[in-house]
């Protein structure tokens, strides 16, 4: 959501540019200044300057080249003009002590749309000369003077940015809105503006007001969802989220962030689970357990090579929350490695302490499986109402490739008795488990060939294929 910034600023520049090419060539040039150098010097005359005809000329001088962007002539022009139209109702008043005719057409000319031209140049021009403080206030007069444009709102808070002024920026981008701006990507980009200084309701707001104007905008759907996230709103995220699908039920979009709220709150307890299941292994293989702590570190270590050559290539707002969650994970995972390796000669944990434990480990295992129980079920009503969505046969194919990849784990931590046992059926399930996604997969690279999902299918061959090679025969549920 950044990336209106960088896109408006180019619009900014460019508005420069065709305003100079517009009026650029040595003739017109010529006049300007010498209109300047007369204007100029008859300021400087007592009587002249008496006269309020004077300073109207001034104004309108002043006034063109601003407009017309021949801001090298004076940098200033545009405020020059403002100056200058001011002086005229100051000096000129008809008999009664009223406003005189030019007076009143100074206090028109400055509430005009060509004053509000010459500001939003002459701020233009500030700009690309990196003056961004001067910048923006030129363009804050613009948009003050017609209260309408939305674009003057919009560059002032870009200049804003530059020089960190986050308040004019947030004030300027409200201003945009209420002035009838329609681009959703704006609202997205007040909403972190506000996230940024600890805002959470305004940033929610601004994210509603974008969602109502666009519903099907992923971005702002995505960003709404990790503010609640991100602020433990848990409860309200999916009250939100049920209402919005009650009102409009064959909504595929609403559906699918309903089932990724849920996502998200099963893989939060995701990394307390692991850790009351190695306390309650302390005591026994305490090798394994290590040996266990650093697979898990190499499997987080290629899920982050894998998300960061995908936002290499696409920098999806999504992917980066992943990306910072599989980080946190990874340095939790080697604290806890460390603590294993220290604690390896260690006995078992008191029995009181490991009651607890399991009892916690238990409900936390369930809440997990209700949460994720309820992400595939609103997948599947999105799948039912539009088979072709590309987002829900993606998720529903992560969440049976992510179950497999559970069970592939407990197979994993079997000891050579165990997995003689019960090991080779299990492999079997697990296998039957991956096999499972591969449709999903296969028609989310149909809908949209995307790198995402081409490198989670490759990966899903792969694993299949080396199932294949160890003669182990796939078990998918309900056959």
């Amino acid at each position: 959501m950044k990336q209106v910034f960088v896109i408006a600023v180019a619009c900014l520049l460019s508005l420069g540019v065709r305003a100079q090419q517009a009026a650029g060539d040595a003739l017109a040039m010529e006049a300007f200044k010498k209109e300047k150098e007369k204007s100029d010097k008859d300021i400087t005359d007592a009587k002249a300057a008496a006269k309020a005809s004077t300073w109207m000329d001034r104004a309108k001088t002043y006034q063109n080249i601003a407009s017309q962007g021949q801001m090298k002539i004076d940098s200033a022009a545009a405020t020059v003009a403002f100056d200058a139209f001011k002086k005229v109702v100051e000096l000129d008043k008809d008999k009664k002590g009223g406003p005189g005719k030019l007076a009143k057409e100074a206090e028109e000319a400055l509430k005009a749309p060509l004053m509000a031209t010459a500001f939003m140049q002459q701020g233009v021009a500030k700009f690309q000369a990196k003056n961004y403080a001067d910048a923006m206030k030129s363009m804050s007069i613009a948009g003050d003077i017609n209260p309408k444009d939305t674009l003057a709102p919009l560059y002032t808070a870009i200049a804003a940015q530059q020089i960190k002024d986050n308040a004019t920026a947030k004030t300027q981008l409200e201003k945009y809105i209420t002035s009838g701006g329609k681009d959703a990507t704006i609202y997205g980009s007040l909403a972190m503006l506000y996230r940024a200084d600890n805002e959470i309701d305004k940033a929610l707001v601004a994210l509603d007001k974008g969602i109502a104007l666009a519903p099907t905008n992923k971005d702002l759907a995505n960003e709404k969802i990790n503010i609640m996230l991100s602020t433990n709103r848990m409860d309200e995220a999916i009250s939100g989220m049920k209402q919005m699908v009650e009102k409009d039920p064959n909504n595929v979009q609403n559906l699918v962030n309903l089932s990724i709220v849920y996502n998200n709150i099963a893989n939060k307890s995701s990394e307390e689970i692991r850790k009351l299941e190695g306390d309650s292994k302390k005591g026994g293989n305490t090798a394994k357990q290590v040996a266990d702590a650093k697979s898990i570190i190499d499997a987080y270590n290629g899920e982050i090579a894998r998300l960061q050559a995908s936002i290499k290539k696409s920098p999806k707002p999504e992917l980066k929350r992943q990306l910072t969650e599989v980080q946190k994970r990874l340095s939790d995972q080697k604290t806890e490695l460390a603590k294993l390796e220290a604690e390896a000669k260690e006995a078992a944990a008191k029995a009181g302490a490991a009651a607890d434990g399991a009892k916690r480990l238990a409900e936390l295992k369930q809440s997990q499986q209700e949460n994720k129980s309820q992400e595939k079920l609103y997948l599947e009503k999105a799948l039912a109402i539009d088979p072709n969505n590309y987002d829900a046969n993606f998720n529903m194919a992560v969440f049976l490739f992510n179950e497999a990849v559970e069970m592939k784990r407990g197979v994993d931590r079997m000891d050579m008795a165990e997995y003689n046992k019960n090991g080779k059926e299990l492999d079997g399930k697990v296998c039957g488990k991956f096999k499972q996604s591969l449709p999903y997969f296969t028609k989310a690279k149909s809908i949209k060939d995307e790198a995402d999902v081409n490198e989670n299918l490759t990966n899903l061959q792969n694993i299949l294929k080396q199932y294949e090679e160890k003669k182990i025969v796939c078990i998918e549920p309900g056959k």
